[in-house]
């Protein structure tokens, strides 16, 4: 007990020292970009593995560290790291997701989804309509206190409440793997939430794009409903399987019969191959959740693939994470705390009760009546991608609709990482801890 009391004083003694050498190194580097971005870099990978390790004896998820780790050294609390600087660290969010999605592709077993095929229906069912429905409502409740909707016609509110019942059901593909990836829990719960929300993703692209076609007419006077969107919908979804689908064999072929090398060539990917898709106008995350589902079920090189993505999870969860806590707007989450405070709880809610109707239709085991919607609170990347789409096309009222959003995403962040945790604590299946000193990205075999 001693000793890891010494242990944990050792590292906030260092966590105190790299802050301080942080600061000295970001005002020199006015002169230079490269050195506070570098710098910058190794001060929120150290020092968020640090707080990972420290707060993990207070049960706090290593994710949820990173953010706080971030937040702390971002542009609003130390200014250790600025905002140029966050720019630039963001270009690390495109290696990260690309992973993310490759790990979450090869981790969806086509006999894990056969098996959990009625509970991820009738949870695809009820958390899309039920939830969509709801936020809806929520948002309408709550338009009053929006400068941008307070004078605006009762068709107009509408339309944007149908928006914010699009983001209200998107989820974190990245937070469920970095929490799973930290217990290395096995079990429902582990294998519903993983299943259900990667394949969500595809189903949220699907309804984005079609409320965006209906409620355009009601946004924009003059406006008609066009079906240019939908056919667009169909050219991204049918384009990026069929990518994906021919990555998923050049590296089923590559592993194979080179197997070297493989972690230049997942970079490659990451950085090279997703400027490629979105040359192409197609989506990143799905192009690679069909090359790594690909690659697990159509061939047996699957554990070389997660070997491989394992080897550099460590790095690249510390840095996408803390890199989204020091972006955080602490400033607009202030200005905005109380409407997102209810369209926060709002969502909360009304997930827990879309999950107990699709248990009782599912007859799903009691843990997931119990903790299934855990794994379905966080929020990241997907939803902030949809708010710029959003933003882009509603110009109107689009700034103010993104700067809600994020500050809602922000507590969806915080938040519900620490929930997932505690549910897989409480329902015994993170019973497999990794070692400290190790952080995976892909989570263990669920199957």
């Amino acid at each position: 007990m001693r000793s890891g009391l010494w242990s944990r004083g050792l590292q906030v003694l260092a966590i105190g020292i790299l802050g301080a050498i942080g600061y000295a190194a970001q005002r020199l580097a006015h002169a230079s970009s490269e050195l506070g971005v570098v710098s910058a870099l190794g001060l929120l990978l150290i020092c968020g593995t640090l707080a990972g390790e420290i707060l993990e004896t207070i049960k706090i998820p290593h994710l949820t560290a990173y953010l706080l780790v971030g937040v702390v050294a971002g542009p609003y609390v130390l200014r250790l790291v600025d905002h140029r600087t966050v720019e630039s660290l963001q270009t690390f969010n495109t290696l990260a997701l690309a992973l993310i999605a490759f790990a979450g592709g090869a981790e969806l077993r086509l006999e894990l989804v056969k098996r959990s095929l009625r509970s991820l229906s009738a949870s695809s069912l009820t958390q899309s309509l039920l939830v969509f429905a709801g936020a809806m409502a929520v948002f309408f409740a709550v338009s009053p206190l929006l400068p941008f909707t307070h004078a605006a016609a009762l068709v107009t509110v509408i339309g944007i409440a149908a928006l914010w019942g699009v983001l209200s059901i998107t989820r974190s593909p990245a937070a469920t793997l970095a929490i799973l990836s930290q217990t290395r829990a096995e079990g429902p719960l582990a294998t519903f939430s993983l299943a259900f929300v990667m394949l969500s993703d595809v189903l949220v692209i699907v309804i984005a794009s079609t409320v965006i076609a209906l409620v355009k007419p009601l946004l924009e006077p003059g406006s008609v409903l066009s079906f240019d969107v939908l056919a667009h919908l169909g050219h991204e979804i049918i384009g990026s399987v069929s990518l994906g689908t021919s990555l998923g064999l050049l590296m089923v072929a590559y592993l194979r019969f080179v197997n070297r090398q493989i972690l230049v060539v997942l970079v490659a990917l990451g950085f090279g191959f997703t400027e490629i898709i979105n040359y192409l106008r197609l989506d990143p995350l799905l192009t690679f959740l069909v090359a790594g589902f690909l690659i697990q079920n159509l061939s047996n090189q699957g554990a070389k693939l997660l070997h491989a993505i394992e080897d550099m999870g460590s790095i690249v969860y510390v840095v996408f994470f803390a890199t989204a806590g020091a972006a955080l707007d602490l400033p607009l989450l202030y200005k905005l705390w109380a409407v997102a405070l209810i369209l926060f709880v709002g969502r909360m809610i009304l997930t827990v009760g879309a999950n107990l109707v699709a248990c009782r239709m599912a007859h799903d085991p009691p843990v997931l009546k119990r903790w299934g919607w855990t794994g379905l609170i966080a929020q990241a990347g997907v939803v902030l991608g949809l708010a710029v789409t959003i933003e882009r096309a509603f110009p109107k009222f689009g700034p103010p609709f993104r700067a809600l959003a994020i500050a809602t995403v922000a507590l969806n962040q915080l938040v519900g990482p620490v929930l997932f945790k505690l549910a897989l604590d409480r329902s015994g299946e993170s019973s497999r801890a990794p070692e400290p000193s190790r952080t995976s990205l892909a989570p263990p075999t669920l199957a």
